[in-house]
């Protein structure tokens, strides 16, 4: 990560040269927790802007986008979702958008950081506005112990918003994680995890599709969105489901109580349809 004397921020390259800048106004916030170092800046065309290692984890114009393709897709493919686990998802945004759900019954989301969501708090409020909802339950601990710890079938769906498979977070991208998972779901569960891009991280979807299955999972879909701030500006997420899936509840998302910016039943059923070289690596690992 570099800020050099014009006030552009610049992202840690990726393995294959390519990098982000953002101009910004100045930098708004800065500290060193027990486990990352949390940057927040202005920015002059993005808004907020948060940093987190030298990595863009989100910013006020676009976060919308993975918010949004993070809890919906997954909440309205479960047959009647009543209780969901976040594990990361610190900044609060996927919180938000599960919670737009009327008729779920208890949310808990775990974070091993809590200065990820004091920063939240504090420069992007708008994501933490349903944060003292009392269906919501914030704990600041390991997400994968808490998972182990977890009693069978204690979860409808389980939202994996982690960073990259580095440091804290490579763990939440490993079969036996995926197995405790497949343990803590109910019997219709599914899981769905942030899953990278697929234009420079092919390697990880194809994994997590072989180590979703692994763990017993019946059935492994990827839906891919645009992330203009992320690697390639194209982004996924992968849902592992216990039995088959059947499609989602179309009707339900049609005639949904909330607004979103983004997503649409629509966006939904287009998410799902996979370029060939996609669809090609994921039929090998299910023949």
């Amino acid at each position: 990560m570099a800020l050099d004397d014009t006030l552009w921020f610049t992202e840690n390259p990726t393995a294959d040269g390519s990098t982000l800048s953002l101009k910004v106004t100045g930098k708004l916030h800065e500290e060193q927790t027990n486990f990352q170092k949390i940057e927040v800046y202005g920015t002059e065309g993005f808004g907020n802007l948060m940093v987190i290692d030298g990595y863009i984890m989100l910013t006020a114009r676009d976060n919308y986008l993975y918010h949004e393709m993070m809890a919906h897709p997954v909440l309205f493919t479960h047959p009647n979702p009543k209780r969901v686990l976040i594990i990361g998802g610190g900044d609060c945004g996927t919180l938000r958008e599960v919670l737009r759900h009327p008729d779920l019954e208890r949310v808990q989301q775990v974070d091993i950081d809590a200065g990820v969501t004091r920063a939240a708090e504090k420069f992007f409020p708008e994501l933490c506005e349903s944060n003292n909802d009392a269906r919501a339950e914030l704990h600041f601990t390991d997400g994968i112990k808490w998972v182990k710890d977890a009693a069978p079938g204690s979860y409808d769906v389980i939202i994996v918003d982690s960073t990259d498979p580095v440091g804290p977070a490579i763990g939440l991208f490993s079969e036996p994680f995926f197995r405790d998972c497949h343990r803590a779901l109910g019997e219709d569960g599914i899981i769905v995890q942030q899953s990278e891009s697929p234009l420079l991280n092919m390697q990880i979807l194809t994994d997590m599709h072989q180590a979703m299955r692994d763990a017993g999972y019946a059935d492994v879909q990827t839906l891919h969105f645009p992330q203009p701030v992320y690697p390639s500006g194209w982004w996924t997420c992968t849902m592992a489901a216990k039995h088959a899936f059947k499609g989602f509840r179309i009707e339900d998302s049609v005639c949904k109580s909330f607004p979103t910016r983004y997503y649409s039943a629509e966006v939904h059923q287009g998410a799902l349809a996979l370029p060939p070289f996609m669809k090609e690596a994921f039929e090998k690992i299910r023949d």
